[in-house]
């Protein structure tokens, strides 16, 4: 059952990584990076003394260039490698800010916004934040790291259901294709769906995901696999 939406609709709890953790993150992997570009000098001076070794040209190439250049560049370039990977890390953590009035959902630069009246029940399912609305539709599916417990601190101090696991998560059911289950626009969507989750990265499956609510039809992936359940009517 739904709580009572907090009154104090103008107070917000955002859950995001602080930006001291986002640089100490990138500090560290500048580091890591920073080292493992000096281990790739020593590796490369190593190999030239085998008589037979994988990668000599490579490795004979690169301890050609002078020294101390060598050296710096290579802690340079790790250096910067670390750097850049940590800040695509946190780049890529989703930003979560709750109040009675909306929920916000953040990433990579992008903002999508829910109402809160619209919202009837959080939970966690797996890795992903889930959001639901009225009629059982998914709102919002989204990759999160942040810990159950925050999250659920998070929304029921702002009057928001939250449930520890998916309470519908019975009525899926494997898609097959074509079944006469589903409707054949559904299936057209799905096997469209079926090949995006072939391919690494890309916004392509939550875009046939939000097709598909609109269609009263929920999915779920397990595995390269998808699952589904109608809404409720």
């Amino acid at each position: 059952m739904q709580k009572e939406r907090n009154p104090k609709a103008d107070e917000t709890t955002v859950l995001a990584e602080p930006v001291s953790g986002q640089v100490l993150v990138c500090v560290v992997l500048g580091l890591l990076g920073a080292g493992l570009g000096w281990l790739a000098e020593v590796v490369a001076n190593w190999l030239v003394t085998l008589p037979w070794a994988p990668l000599q040209g490579p490795a004979k190439l690169l301890t050609s260039i002078p020294r101390p250049g060598l050296t710096i560049g290579l802690v340079a370039l790790g250096a910067v490698a670390g750097v850049v990977a940590g800040w695509l890390i946190a780049l890529h953590e989703l930003k979560v800010e709750v109040s009675a009035r909306r929920v916000v959902l953040g990433r990579k630069g992008e903002t999508r916004e829910i109402p809160g009246e619209e919202i009837t029940l959080a939970f966690r399912d797996g890795k992903e934040l889930v959001l639901l609305g009225r009629k059982t539709e998914e709102l919002a599916r989204e990759e999160c790291d942040h810990k159950p417990a925050r999250l659920a601190e998070a929304f029921t101090a702002h009057g928001y259901a939250w449930a520890d696991e998916d309470p519908h998560k019975e009525e899926f059911r494997l898609w097959v294709p074509d079944s006469p289950e589903l409707p054949a626009q559904a299936h057209a969507v799905l096997k469209a769906r079926a090949e995006t989750l072939r391919k690494p990265g890309g916004d392509e499956p939550r875009e046939l995901r939000d097709e598909l609510r609109r269609l009263g039809i929920v999915v779920r992936d397990a595995d390269k696999r998808q699952y589904w359940r109608s809404v409720s009517r």
